[in-house]
């Protein structure tokens, strides 16, 4: 095992500046003129917080290859407590209704779909490293898809269309950083695409025809050709009753991203108290502490899935800005690290972290603006919650090693 001291400064300063930023957040959310749950919770994240930088300083002294040995059993740990969840599990925050949490006599032990983020870099890494050369058609993935399909399904039946969306993201960096060429790419997401545009004729049929160009340039095999067309015309006959499938909430979520003003006292009173708080902040905020929406109670959730509505509330354009560039610098350093790797496995896993964690952000900062349906997805380092701040700073632990195994010296690299 490599003994080398990890000495990414870079890495972990941002990190670091990320979670204290969060925690500030957090507590403020707390403090309001009306009692909510949310008032001691900054504690809690506090604590949770140092168990990361203890989590994280114990995966980085792991080997590289310890991880990659890990990944295996680690994935089916995690495949068990998913299982387990669909069963016992509840819901909670705008997730209620969802069985996401594993509880165990009335004690939330956490969610278990934040464990399977990591495990499944790891062995999606695993997997692809394995190969000579990246896969070109849709048959040499069958074993990838497979490794996401599994946890997918499981986490989709929860429902958690938040976190699906998060492994799908995952699924599609890594084959890209593997190398697979990007009209492949295209084509494994092509049902998806025409699920989503399955609403109007006009655009489907727009996309078809791209599709059947696509497939015709790329010249597939056969089987292979016939099947995307297929899956292609199956999910936009399906769309309608994929639609009724959905749960009540699901259905509103995504009615309301379409218009808010239809339901503003339930599906819509989210986002509608969010880009009020957001909008009123202006360049500077209304002050650290002193955001009216938040003091009031009005924003629901304020300290989980729309935190960073707080953020915009009371630090203002500034505010927000200071936390998406710390956001960016992080994701260019995880890029440094994926790009300085001595082996596939270690690009492979910094990226598909890289993956989670930018979709989280895309998501989230979309749904308080109402530019993303809103999904319950948490803000990385910022929103509270335990399994999510350990489960980052777990991920913060894989990067720092690989960044010690790689080429030069980690300690003096530019951003």
């Amino acid at each position: 095992m490599i003994r080398r001291t990890v000495r990414d400064v870079p890495l972990v300063t941002i990190a670091l500046l990320l979670s204290l930023y969060g925690i500030a957040i957090v507590f403020s959310a707390g403090q309001t003129d009306v009692p909510t749950l949310a008032h001691h919770v900054w504690r809690n994240q506090i604590v949770w917080f140092a168990l990361g930088l203890i989590g994280a300083y114990i995966v980085s002294r792991a080997s590289v290859r310890l991880l990659e040995w890990a990944a295996w059993p680690a994935y089916l740990f995690t495949i068990v407590l998913l299982v387990v969840t669909l069963v016992i599990g509840q819901g909670f925050g705008t997730g209620a209704s969802s069985k996401s949490w594993l509880v165990i006599g009335g004690v939330r032990l956490g969610q278990p779909a934040e464990l399977a983020k990591l495990t499944v870099v790891l062995m999606l890494a695993r997997v692809l490293a394995s190969r000579r050369e990246a896969p070109q058609s849709l048959l040499q993935l069958w074993l990838p898809a497979l490794v996401v399909a599994v946890p997918w399904l499981l986490i989709m039946a929860q429902p958690d269309l938040g976190t699906g969306l998060v492994f799908i993201g995952i699924f599609f960096a890594m084959l890209f950083w593997a190398g697979v060429p990007w009209p492949l790419l295209i084509l494994i997401a092509s049902p998806g695409v025409s699920l989503i545009l399955s609403f109007s004729t006009f655009w489907w049929g727009g996309w078809f025809l791209l599709l059947l160009a696509l497939v015709l340039w790329y010249r597939p095999f056969l089987a292979e050709g016939i099947t995307l067309v297929v899956a292609n015309v199956t999910t936009g006959v399906l769309a309608p009753i994929l639609w009724d499938s959905m749960a009540p909430y699901q259905q509103k979520r995504l009615l309301v991203f379409l218009n808010p003003n239809i339901d503003p006292r339930d599906a819509g009173y989210h986002v509608i108290q969010s880009r009020v708080a957001i909008g009123s902040g202006g360049w500077f905020g209304n002050g650290y502490l002193e955001g009216t929406q938040k003091r009031l109670a009005f924003l629901p959730e304020q300290h989980t899935d729309f935190i960073f509505a707080v953020v915009g509330e009371e630090l203002g354009f500034i505010g927000v800005s200071v936390a998406l560039v710390l956001f960016l610098l992080l994701f260019l350093r995880i890029v440094r690290v994926a790009q300085r790797s001595n082996e596939p496995f270690s690009g492979l896993v910094a990226f598909g972290l890289l993956a989670s964690w930018l979709v989280h952000v895309i998501v989230n900062v979309g749904m308080t603006l109402n530019l993303m349906p809103i999904t319950g997805i948490p803000l990385p380092f910022f929103s509270y919650g335990g399994s999510f701040m350990m489960a980052s700073w777990l991920a913060i632990g894989i990067l720092l090693r690989i960044s010690s195994e790689g080429r030069g010296q980690p300690g003096q690299l530019g951003i």
